[in-house]
């Protein structure tokens, strides 16, 4: 058995790693002719393309891996099958689980691989290849001066030639205007007859000899509406003009603003990062929760009161001065001595103050009581009811206040109502965050685990067609891969809408497709067609059977 596993492992490797970097070219082409409008035309050098390329590679490792061991395993078990070495091997006793057993540690330790390079690898080339990306979108294209069309590739000025010698260096008809002034309407062009052009040895300027031109510009003007601007008209023999091209140049992005983004995270970060958004979505909803208790309280029932019912303005200015004049009384009560005889003299200063003042409380008395009178008069009685009797909470107010109350109570809801459609906006965006961020962590995994999912898939489809070679194996690895790759999709987007949990949502592509390998193998395992057309037909001939026939009708 031992040499029947070498030949196993000797024959899976070389089919694995032509199908990997077939798979690797496939997937970098495919995402390279999505941002070729962003590279070519914009000075990249061949380094920086090669760079860009490698980085885009190693991202697509985890990718390409599932579907090298997909192909490579149809192409084993099918050459065994279709040289009939397999079925020596299951007449012999070998089962097809313990063929498969080197090529299961094998795959075990590409799935190994895959994890370590989505934990590892993947972030440091994501973080590489965007911040590359992204350079060359914010450059200018590359400088093409052509013949009888303006140029404006150099910043404020726009350029127009109209002739070019077979050399690219002679130049006719020369046109430059200068737009740089921040004057309106000022006017600043160069024309020339002819000329040459040139970059100097470093590629950092343009330098064009102009001979033979004139120059045209207008000066500043001055303040007030009738006064004019000079106007300078210069002609020249030999006019150098340098145009600098380090606009021209990629400039590196810090790559430190690209780090936080989910795909270019570890394992460990984005599980920090997982942590850190849970605490800002229950920060949030703490203070939505204490923006909303300054305005909404718990109501006890047993300290609601209504309030007095006041009918007039005039009611409220008497009933002002009904309290002043108690207050009055009561301090004047207060002070006199009941106790002292009327008749018998006291020396005491301080008692005959209190006496004197006693006597004119005691004549205001009788105004007083006319007050009262009058109040009582004009005072409708206030019936404490209980709370429940009231038909409105707002009956417990008194109705000059009602208003009042309402408008700000309005005011009140409003702001809730604003800050809390605010904060639902806030914790949506940020749970739409938190899903990627748990579907890039667990896909990490999940990627690593179908390598060995492909594996029950790719051998038995390998026994059961019984065909080598590049043909078969391809279109089934296709349709799997397809498969699989739809699903992850799909299932992506259903997280994202809130519809699946991310977690489920990560690993249903695997648990869909681990029980058709399992099916696949069962069948291989028995030799038995995946499909028994035999049975089908015989149900349906037994259908055809049990109805009436045409004669009989």
């Amino acid at each position: 058995m031992k040499q029947i596993d070498k030949l196993l492992i000797t024959s899976f490797i070389p089919p694995f790693v032509v199908t990997f970097f077939i798979a690797l070219f496939v997937l970098l082409m495919q995402t390279l002719w999505v941002y070729i409008d962003d590279i070519i035309g914009k000075g990249a050098t061949l380094g920086m393309i090669t760079e860009f390329m490698f980085y885009l590679s190693i991202s697509h490792f985890i990718t390409a891996l599932p579907i090298a061991i997909l192909i490579s395993s149809v192409m084993v078990m099918g050459n065994l099958a279709e040289h009939y070495e397999l079925s020596s091997l299951k007449s012999a006793g070998v089962s097809l689980l313990r063929v498969m057993r080197p090529l299961m540690y094998l795959c075990a330790g590409i799935a190994m691989f895959s994890w370590l390079t989505a934990n590892f690898l993947t972030p440091v080339a994501n973080l590489k290849f965007k911040s590359r990306l992204y350079d060359m979108r914010q450059q200018k294209p590359t400088m093409n001066m052509e013949v009888g069309i303006f140029n404006d590739d150099f910043e404020g000025y726009r350029v127009r030639i109209g002739e070019k010698g077979a050399d690219n260096k002679t130049i006719k008809n020369v046109f430059i205007a200068n737009h740089i002034s921040t004057q309106k309407d000022r006017l600043n062009e160069i024309i020339a007859d002819g000329g040459i052009m040139y970059n100097t040895p470093d590629k950092r300027f343009l330098v064009m000899e102009l001979e033979n031109g004139e120059q045209f510009q207008e000066g500043n003007r001055f303040s007030g509406n009738k006064s004019k601007a000079p106007f300078v008209r210069t002609s020249f023999e030999k006019y150098i003009k340098v145009f600098d091209m380090s606009e021209f140049d990629i400039n590196r992005t810090d790559e430190e603003l690209f780090r936080t983004h989910y795909s270019m995270l570890s394992m460990g970060q984005l599980q920090t990062a997982i942590d850190s958004i849970d605490q800002q979505m229950l920060d949030r909803r703490e203070t939505v929760s204490n923006y909303i208790d300054q305005y909404v309280t718990a109501l006890k029932p047993d300290t609601l009161k209504p309030e007095p019912v006041k009918p007039s303005a005039e009611l409220d200015s008497l009933s002002l001065i009904y309290n002043k004049k108690a207050d009055s009384i009561r301090l004047s009560k207060k002070a006199v001595n009941p106790t002292l005889p009327a008749n018998k003299k006291n020396t005491n200063t301080k008692t005959k103050v209190e006496l004197k003042k006693g006597k004119t409380v005691a004549a205001k008395k009788r105004k007083t009581a006319k007050i009262v009178r009058l109040k009582t008069q004009v005072t409708p009685q206030i019936i404490n009811k209980p709370l429940k009797e009231y038909d409105s909470f707002l009956d417990i107010f008194a109705t000059s206040k009602r208003e009042s109350y309402t408008n700000k109570a309005k005011q009140h809801a409003r702001s809730i109502k604003s800050n809390a459609e605010s904060a639902q906006r806030y914790l949506v965006k940020t749970k739409e965050k938190r899903i990627k961020h748990v579907f890039e962590l667990y896909s990490k995994y999940a990627f690593a685990v179908v390598c060995f999912v492909f594996l029950f898939i790719g051998a038995p489809m390998g026994a059961l067609v019984r065909k080598g070679g590049f043909g078969y194996p391809l279109l089934i690895a296709i349709i799997f891969f397809m498969l699989f790759i739809t699903l992850t999709l799909s299932f992506k987007r259903m997280a994202e809408a809130l519809v699946v949990h991310p977690l489920l949502a990560v690993w249903l592509p695997n648990l869909i497709i681990l029980p058709i390998g399992f099916f696949l193998t069962y069948k291989a395992m028995n030799d038995s067609k995946v499909f028994d057309t035999t049975r089908f037909m015989a149900f349906i001939q037994a259908i055809r059977d049990r109805l009436p026939s045409r004669k009989s009708v």
